[in-house]
């Protein structure tokens, strides 16, 4: 059905507790925020080249009872650069193996862009784990409706992450939507870009990859959100998703890209009530 509108300690906690840790081989960086621990932890899995701290602005809207467990991808922030080149089913194996170290058996997951595709992956490969997802700004991969060219184009270096003044300068043409310039300043002092081979490396993971032929084996309850002018994965891909995952519900909502960050205080009003259904 569409809607056009988804354990530790007593207490609530939102202090994070950030490290490197080391993971099958891998170091990770991670931050855990612990919740009040009678909530299923979510966990974040963010766009390509990004580090975990963009998603601050969502993670400060969020019920600070709700636990959040996010990470760098490998070669991406604080997490080193592997030797190897990676595809989605091996991160997916490693976020699982991050998930035994940290002690979460279960999890609800969000994922974001390219950490869309990612949370795609991990819920077909840990269903057992994975109890709801959400889909965030994202598509099915090698088959979808692609975005605007210009746009796309502007993603095939990673560039923006290592040039403040040129994020500035096509953050709208690659956005979209509201994006009051304060908040793209801001947004560009939060980067920690890792390095060209970890991002090309990203880049590498998600070629040819895609989602489509196995969607509809997905039973987690699924939530879909997507700005109606986003260049880069427009609304279309978040309607072929929604019909191609059995227990979906998808929201549209007014605004780019980057909504989870810039609308963070309205779309939580949509994913609480997710989270907390039974």
């Amino acid at each position: 059905m569409v809607s056009e509108t988804t354990t530790r300690s007593t207490r609530t906690e939102t202090a994070e507790e950030a490290r490197l840790i080391r993971v099958a081989g891998q170091h990770l960086k991670i931050a855990v925020r612990p919740g009040d621990g009678n909530r299923t932890p979510l966990l974040l899995m963010n766009g390509i080249g990004a580090n975990l701290e963009l998603l601050q602005p969502f993670v400060d809207a969020l019920d600070p009872a709700i636990g959040v467990i996010r990470f760098d991808v490998p070669g991406t922030g604080g997490s080193p650069t592997p030797p190897f080149v990676y595809r989605f089913p091996y991160l997916a194996w490693l976020v699982g193996r991050m998930l035994d170290k940290l002690g979460f058996q279960y999890v609800d997951v969000l994922g974001i862009s390219w950490g869309g595709a990612l949370a795609q992956q991990f819920a077909l490969q840990n269903r057992w784990r994975c109890r709801r997802l959400i889909l965030v700004s994202t598509g099915t991969g090698a088959i979808m409706i692609p975005g605007r060219p210009s746009a796309l184009a502007k993603l095939a270096t990673p560039r923006r992450y290592f040039d403040a003044s040129y994020m500035a300068s096509i953050a709208h043409d690659i956005y979209g939507g509201e994006l009051p310039p304060d908040l793209i300043h801001e947004y560009a002092d939060k980067l920690r870009p890792g390095n060209p081979r970890g991002y090309a490396y990203q880049l590498m993971a998600g070629a040819g990859w895609t989602s489509v032929p196995w969607l509809h084996c997905l039973r987690q309850s699924t939530l879909i959100l997507s700005g109606d002018v986003d260049p880069l994965i427009p609304p279309a891909n978040a309607r072929l998703m929604h019909r191609l995952i059995p227990d979906s519900t998808l929201h549209i909502f007014h605004g780019g890209h980057l909504g989870l960050v810039v609308q963070a205080n309205d779309l939580v009003k949509v994913i609480h009530p997710f989270l907390a259904a039974p």
